[in-house]
């Protein structure tokens, strides 16, 4: 069974997350829909369950975009996670967990919305469509969402690890090694707050920041100017 090294900059978002074996097939996502300084102790049972048992990341995600493109950044820079299982709760105004599974259904637009979700803002603008299109290529998901059983947590991770296939709610999960590409590593390029109101390409981008730029000078003209009025 193919096992290979991590990128050198593995894991390269940092985020809420516990780091355990590399070699591990399996990546936990517990959707949050907390605070960071309110997780209650179910969420971190789980999260705990998820690195206990031997997964390469397990940790919280709340967001269904810059969140999500920090997921897809980390999981992409190691080729050796086949497997995504997703637990929690879902996040409300986010409706993270349903963009995940919709993005592993449809895929992306030619704007980088997730396809089929009601999830307000659902745009993967910060990470390239090669990586998009690798975690979808990597990755098998695993729904355990709604599902607040640590034990059933650590028997998804468990089944993911094993040499010959074994049944779990309905899928079929072993270790098939390690996709037979280099991995990918980037961090996000472009942190979006606004996706509805974000340039579509790279040219639009360019002049969105001349713009700005352009702005920024006039703002320390202006103020110089009323600096040197007042002198």
């Amino acid at each position: 069974m193919l096992k290979v090294d991590p990128h050198p900059d593995y894991p390269p978002e940092e985020g809420c997350y516990i780091r355990g074996n590399d070699s591990s097939p399996v990546a936990v996502c517990i959707i949050l829909r907390w605070d960071q300084d309110k997780v209650p102790p179910e969420i971190e049972a789980l999260v705990r369950a998820g690195a206990e048992s031997g997964a390469a990341l397990s940790g919280t995600l709340q967001t269904e975009n810059i969140g999500l493109e920090k997921v897809i950044c980390n999981i992409v820079s190691n080729t050796n996670i086949r497997y995504l299982v997703l637990g929690g709760p879902e996040s409300e105004g986010h409706l993270t967990g349903e963009a995940i599974k919709a993005l592993f259904e449809n895929g992306v637009d030619d704007k980088k919305r997730i396809i089929g979700t009601e999830s307000p803002h659902p745009f993967l603008f910060n990470i390239s469509n090669d990586m998009i299109e690798r975690f979808l290529e990597q990755l098998t998901l695993v729904d355990l969402q709604f599902q607040g059983e640590p034990n059933l947590m650590r028997k998804a991770v468990w089944s993911c690890y094993q040499e010959e296939p074994v049944e779990f709610m309905g899928q079929e999960l072993y270790d098939i090694g390690a996709l037979d590409r280099p991995p990918l590593s980037g961090k996000i390029t472009w942190r979006v707050t606004q996706p509805w109101s974000e340039p579509l390409d790279e040219k639009e981008r360019e002049a969105k920041q001349k713009a700005e730029e352009l702005m920024e000078m006039i703002r320390r003209r202006t103020e110089e100017r009323a600096s040197d009025d007042s002198g």
